[in-house]
């Protein structure tokens, strides 16, 4: 608490709006109703590692660490509709990319990619009921679930307003900056008031309670339409007994939390002493906003940083985050930068993309192909397969192991056809198109039209499962095989 001009106590957001004008609650509403806008942002991580670490795990935290994303260019025309351009960083390169986005779906254009990647944003198509005609209720909700945290939360010892002149897209404005600094050990000091106050306020919890019934019963009435048993027992066709009951349950779980607080954190804390670093006084988390005269977020910076315990096999002792934006051109007319979609797309939600599919997607010489493949190695396979477990169907005949043909040659992304009419199957490589095509009781094949003899013939168990034998098709579709100590089967793809 601070005090106002008259000596009164008074919270954080009225002495903000009385002594500086900054409605926070305005201000924060403001930012979640996302109007049009230009931006600009970049975020960046950072793993601190520990002492005496391996080359190894020192590689992998160089390369993590030399992520970062860049929004050169960011739009929004409407709360459906929005693009950005910029690039992502890595290992001291950069990678252009342009994203745009409405309602229907997600389109993303990489440096040297074919063609676009696109993601459905239809949940219709994935079974998920459609929720658009519910987001105003649900927006309503989500802002007053803000404002009741605001208002209850206690005070952070380190906040601070003052104005400053500061640039945003290289104009000179006059703002309000918020600073705000916290701890892990703070932040946990703040759970016992915050929850003791929203107690204490039964309007404004009835209030909150009351927005969540006008958002989801809507919902619930069509889920329970479509015969979706939803499965709460609580007399939902009356809003009054509805809020009353979550009222008096919440409550009642709040009182009993409240009163084991003390000892129930303290049991915690010597059963886990591991959070004792994490929620430590080395975990901080620093804010600063820069609001216009209208309540706007035209800035802000963020930085989070998350102390780890000490852990073998851990290589890394802090996480931490970094963000900063700017916006500008707010409320008035933008228009996004829409990405060509008339030569196809790449569907990501159509299937699974296999490794090859994607590949062959991007140029051989493009930065996003070498990535792909020499960095984030996603050709590379390492299954394990236990000769004893019938899950993996292995089966022995005269010195040859044989496999499940399907099971197999698809954990390798291959894909399987059968020839209509015949016994004959192809088998076509994912990362290089190479077809192998068999003969059901046959041990004749080919690759690619050049002939081979297998080890044994294929064939069909009682269950209408194809074999085949293991190490002839690990090694057709460019896999080793090995066997460990203990007797397990490993098939490895780099």
């Amino acid at each position: 608490m601070v005090s106002d001009p008259n000596g009164a106590a008074v919270g954080y957001a009225d002495w903000m709006s009385g002594c500086w004008g900054l409605d926070i609650n305005k201000a924060l509403t403001n930012s979640m109703n996302p109007s049009s806008s230009e931006s600009k942002q970049k975020l960046s991580i950072e793993l601190i590692p520990t002492a005496g670490i391996t080359a190894e795990d020192q590689k992998m935290i160089d390369l993590i660490n030399s992520l970062s994303i860049t929004i050169d260019s960011g739009k929004v025309q409407d709360k459906n509709t929005a693009s950005m351009k910029g690039f992502i960083g890595f290992q001291g390169k950069e990678l252009p990319y342009q994203l745009s986005m409405d309602k229907d779906g997600m389109v993303i254009q990489l440096e040297g990619a074919k063609q676009p990647l696109y993601i459905s944003l239809d949940n219709s198509e994935i079974g998920y009921p459609d929720m658009s005609q519910y987001q105003e209720n649900i927006q309503g909700l989500s802002e007053k679930v803000v404002q009741f945290a605001i208002n209850h939360a206690p005070n952070p010892t380190k906040l601070s307003v003052k104005q400053v002149q500061d640039k945003v897209n290289g104009e000179s404005l006059a703002l309000t900056n918020l600073h705000v600094e916290v701890n892990g050990e703070e932040l946990l000091a703040m759970v016992k008031p915050f929850l003791t106050e929203v107690v204490k306020d039964e309007a404004g919890l009835k209030e909150l309670i009351n927005a969540f019934y006008d958002a989801f019963y809507p919902l619930y009435t069509s889920m329970e339409e479509e015969g979706i048993d939803v499965g709460t027992g609580l007399p939902v066709d009356s809003k009054g007994a509805t809020v009353g009951a979550i009222h008096g349950q919440l409550i009642e779980s709040l009182n009993e939390f409240l009163n084991n607080y003390d000892a129930s954190l303290d049991k915690a804390l010597k059963q886990t002493p591991e959070l004792t670093t994490v929620l430590g006084k080395s975990s901080t988390f620093s804010m600063d906003l820069y609001f216009d005269s209208k309540q706007n977020i035209r800035k802000q910076n963020l930085d989070l940083a998350i102390a780890l315990p000490a852990s073998e096999g851990l290589p890394v002792s802090a996480i931490k985050l970094h963000t900063e934006s700017e916006l500008w051109n707010i409320g008035t007319e933008v228009k996004i930068d829409k990405i060509d979609t008339s030569a196809g797309v790449l569907d990501m939600t159509e299937g699974d993309v296999t490794p090859g599919q994607m590949l062959r997607n991007f140029e051989a010489d493009s930065l996003m192909y070498k990535t792909l493949k020499n960095d984030l190695k996603i050709t590379q396979k390492n299954i394990w397969l236990d000769p004893e477990d019938k899950y993996d169907g292995i089966v022995s005949n005269k010195n040859v192991s044989f496999v499940p043909l399907r099971y197999v040659s698809e954990l390798l992304d291959a894909e399987v056809k059968w020839t209509k009419g015949s016994k004959e199957i192809v088998i076509t490589d994912d990362l290089n198109g190479r077809e192998i095509k068999l003969t059901v009781g046959s041990d004749k094949a080919t690759i690619d039209g050049h002939p081979v003899t297998l080890p044994q013939p294929v064939f069909v168990d009682t269950y209408g499962t194809t074999y085949v034998p293991l190490r002839f098709i690990a090694e057709s579709l460019g896999a080793t095989v090995t066997k460990d100590a203990d007797g397990w089967i490993i098939i490895d793809r780099k």
